[in-house]
């Protein structure tokens, strides 16, 4: 026997690999303080979660919850869109929800791509952008993220025989790895070159409510012409600490929201009744409490930040997401300069290597510690820089 053609150079997902090396040192007995994988360590609002408390306990509440999702939920994600975006949606025909974006991601490939054609993906990026096309027989052409262009793709240089074959591009912001935020100029050219190009723009944004610095992150549904050519993934995984519960939303372009749908009714059987009425409840309710969120969050960058300038690291100050993206110093690949800090602080981060070749030279560190807990992992690589004659201090 032998598993399908399709997955034989698919390679495994990075944060499951890490996982064994991890469960390894942990049995050895060192004490691993995670800066690696994006999994909210904090909790959701009360309310919502007395949401779904009081669903579960409802026994009426247990059955399949439908292919595209309850009414009440859909119409609570156009509320959502109107309130925080100003942007207009059909509950009906424009509104999905997903359980979590992974999927959403990953089914779009299956909804838009053939065998042979192309998707254009950002460099370094979420793997599941690339994953999907590969599962499904189509290729990708990357597009580097460069720190001299701000961590934006530079669409004039995507040669013309690749957009030929090109049937979607994917656009993350604000970026992971990177915390980059983009423009409004860029957002809307990317808009205009997708339907140039007869593109689907595929926008993800679940770190619109993780922003900093007074910084606001728009909806790609916001600009010019964008239902025209984009659809966009959205999740409370990040924006309202629900990563577990997998609950998203895929809303815009009418055309990609039925083909998506259409997939995933041949997949899944929805998403269940308590938790559609615990994003109900996080959606609609008191939006407050995000930015004392996101004030934690910040008060974690800003650790990191000072510890990693202080051995004379070069780290670039994220606008939004949960992330703060640094450059290895010289001499080390990012997978190595990321093993031998995890093997001698016990201090795990995500080389950049992971997210895409131009990710080669970086890594990332996720603000999903508390704040001593960091300060701990920052006083831990402070330490190993020193010895190693790279302190600044």
């Amino acid at each position: 026997m032998r598993p399908a053609q399709r997955i034989a150079n698919l390679p495994p997902y990075p944060f499951a690999r890490l996982e064994r090396v991890l469960s390894q040192l942990r049995a050895e007995g060192m004490d691993i303080i995670r800066l690696d994988i994006g999994s909210p360590d904090l909790p959701p609002a009360e309310p919502i979660v007395r949401a779904l408390q009081d669903r579960a306990a409802q026994p009426d509440q247990h059955g399949y919850g439908g292919y595209v999702g309850i009414k009440p939920l859909r119409v609570a994600i156009a509320q959502y869109y109107r309130q925080r975006f100003g942007v207009e949606l059909d509950p009906e025909t424009e509104v999905l929800p997903l359980i979590g974006s992974k999927e959403g991601i990953a089914n779009m490939a299956l909804a838009w791509l053939d065998p042979g054609d192309i998707a254009l993906v950002p460099d370094p990026g979420y793997p599941t952008y690339s994953t999907g096309p590969f599962m499904v027989g189509a290729q990708v052409h990357y597009m580097p993220l460069l720190e001299e262009n701000g961590f934006l793709p530079d669409l004039d240089s995507i040669p013309a025989d690749v957009l030929r074959r090109a049937r979607l591009m994917w656009l993350n912001y604000p970026n992971n790895p990177t915390g980059a935020a983009a423009p409004a100029e860029f957002l809307q050219r990317a808009i205009d070159f997708c339907r140039e190009h007869e593109l689907l723009l595929c926008y993800d944004a679940p770190y619109c409510e993780n922003t900093y610095d007074g910084y606001v992150a728009p909806s790609i549904l916001q600009f010019e012409g964008a239902k025209e050519v984009a659809i966009e993934m959205n999740s409370l995984s990040k924006s309202h600490n629900l990563a577990g519960w997998r609950i998203a939303m895929a809303v815009g372009n009418e055309t990609a929201v039925r083909a998506l749908a259409l997939v995933k009714s041949n997949i899944d059987s929805g998403i269940a009744l308590p938790i559609q009425h615990m994003a109900i409840a996080a959606l609609t309710g008191d939006q407050s409490w995000l930015q004392e969120r996101n004030a934690v969050y910040a008060e974690r960058r800003d650790i990191v930040i000072a510890g990693l300038e202080a051995v004379g690291i070069k780290v670039f100050r994220p606008k939004g997401a949960i992330y703060v993206w640094l450059r290895v110093p010289d001499g080390w690949s990012s997978a190595d300069y990321a093993e031998s800090l995890l093997r001698n602080t016990g201090v795990s981060i995500a080389p950049g290597s992971v997210f895409g070749e131009a990710g080669e030279g970086y890594a990332r560190i996720s603000l999903v510690q508390t704040a001593s807990r960091i300060r701990e992992a920052m006083e831990r690589w402070q330490e190993w820089a020193c010895k190693g004659g790279a302190c600044s201090a």
